[in-house]
């Protein structure tokens, strides 16, 4: 049985590949080595994002703080659709900002960002929150063979999706998906441990891939996973309705 530290191992091999490509190819900003990536063409994989029925559908969103997914966070709130985003790295007892259009008073491309949500935004816990139609998130790297995704190494985002999980907020009727850049995209399957979750859609500037539908619940959280820095740094892990997962 391969152990999380092998699988960590193999995943930040992924992740180097992948940060030294972008770097290359001048897809993303230099320095993006330990970040999701703030690739060239995120407005356009936004674009062919909010085509699809998936999103049309989609009343009630999470996504992610990165700038990456910026332009997804403001298209959301542009179409009046109830927006929750992550506080970074769950800093907070109550660690999602929730991002309501009909009640915002700062436009809407500074409310979605990390600096400006938390000067116009609550923060709410899971059991404050509604379910959720559509999770975008950030990743490092997909897998094209069925979806695995890698994110940047730190688990926020499982955190946050096996958070949600645990409260019944999300449910295999939750899209889950992911804006990227083309060369984040790999051909191979990729590492991955029990409480990572895959995407049912990934979109790049050029193409949209559909992984689902998935016909198993996700995780929540697992609590022999969970690392001590995770355990003292983030303050919902510590919440008394959180089983083992």
């Amino acid at each position: 049985m391969t152990s999380l530290a092998e699988i960590d191992h193999a995943k930040q091999t992924v992740r180097h590949h992948v940060w030294d490509l972008l770097e290359r190819e001048r897809a993303a900003p230099p320095g993006v080595h330990g970040h999701i990536p703030d690739f060239v063409g995120k407005d356009t994989a936004a674009d062919r994002l909010t085509v699809l029925d998936a999103w049309k559908t989609a009343r009630v969103i999470k996504c992610n703080p990165d700038r990456a997914q910026l332009p997804v966070r403001i298209r959301a709130l542009q179409e009046g659709k109830l927006l929750y985003m992550a506080v970074p790295r769950l800093a907070t007892p109550k660690p999602f900002y929730l991002l309501d259009p009909t009640t915002l008073t700062a436009p809407y491309d500074t409310a979605a960002t990390s600096t400006g949500a938390p000067k116009v935004a609550p923060t709410v816990s899971p059991d404050e929150m509604r379910p959720l139609d559509l999770i975008v998130c950030g990743s490092v790297a997909i897998s094209r063979h069925d979806g695995i995704r890698i994110g940047k190494g730190a688990g926020y985002s499982d955190l946050e999706v096996a958070l949600l999980a645990d409260a019944g907020l999300v449910t295999t009727h939750t899209t889950i998906a992911t804006t990227i850049h083309q060369s984040q995209l790999l051909d191979d399957e990729l590492p991955h441990a029990t409480h990572d979750f895959p995407v049912d859609l990934a979109i790049t500037p050029h193409e949209v891939l559909s992984f689902g539908p998935r016909r198993k619940a996700l995780p929540g959280i697992i609590a022999t996973d969970l690392r001590p820095d995770q355990l003292d740094q983030i303050p919902a892990l510590n919440r008394p309705t959180h089983g083992a997962g």
